[in-house]
């Protein structure tokens, strides 16, 4: 497979950015995002219900044009993490990561020999249904694929480095809505005490060579930009929202001006 991965471009110093899909099953999602401008699309499977099927086949598409398609797992097991990663998804986020034994589950499953302990099987969605040797197939995985930690509670900030440090996981990732619950301080994750957690896993990231990534409204995003490097931003849900209240908001306009006119 050639080019750079998303993984190798936000290594590389790049901004990368996407969002999450929860209710779309359609695989046009995939070009409307890559057509935006989007670098990658995460689906979200620990709290919605997308299913093996139309995860292949929008990882298969992703593949295909140019985008990228992850996944969240519902939980850190081989049953799902190589199952996605064999329908074709490149990068994988694991919700509630909180110890380095949890990180190092993620990379076993992840990752091939000798980072990790992937099941080989070739000839499939992340081959797009080509042949490829033992070697090549490892060798290029290992470099493209993205092991995520997912950080969502005070366990997870105080492991932060140490979890960050684990051969093969890439990228921590902040769940602000989560990790403010777990600071005792609900949804309120403009906080200072949520800000000065979120800058410890930064600074983590930072130590260890890792990436950094938030997913947030702009509000977050802006406040760590220098510390950014995977930006990830709302999703399927929110989007058709303000689409939808966006024409409410027309009509409503056009009905005000035809009552005065």
């Amino acid at each position: 497979m050639s080019g750079l991965s998303v993984k190798e471009r936000a290594m590389g110093g790049e901004k990368v950015c996407g969002t999450m899909i929860r209710n779309v099953r359609s695989p046009a999602m995939m070009h409307i995002a890559k057509n935006a401008g989007l670098d990658f699309i995460m689906f979200d499977c620990e709290h919605f219900s997308l299913n093996m099927e139309t995860l292949h086949d929008s990882f298969l598409l992703a593949n295909a044009i140019g985008l990228e398609g992850w996944a969240r797992v519902p939980v850190t097991t081989k049953d799902y993490i190589s199952r996605f990663l064999d329908a074709g998804a490149t990068g994988i986020m694991a919700p509630m990561t909180e110890t380095v034994e949890q990180a190092k589950q993620l990379v076993y499953w992840s990752k091939y020999e000798p980072v990790g302990g992937r099941g080989f099987t070739a000839n499939g969605a992340h081959t797009g249904y080509k042949t490829v040797s033992h070697k090549e197939l490892m060798t290029d995985s290992n470099r493209r694929v993205m092991s995520i930690a997912q950080i969502e509670t005070k366990l997870a900030v105080e492991n932060a480095k140490a979890i960050a440090s684990v051969e093969g996981i890439d990228c921590l990732l902040i769940g602000p809505n989560d990790l403010s619950i777990a600071l005792g301080i609900p949804g309120d994750i403009m906080n200072p005490i949520e800000l000065e957690a979120i800058a410890k896993v930064a600074k983590a990231c930072r130590e260890t060579g890792k990436l950094f990534s938030i997913h947030s409204p702009s509000s977050l995003h802006d406040k760590f930009k220098n510390e950014l490097n995977i930006v990830m931003q709302i999703g399927d849900t929110e989007m058709l929202r303000s689409g939808c209240e966006g024409i409410r908001a027309y009509c409503d306009k056009l009905k005000k001006e035809a009552s005065h006119g």
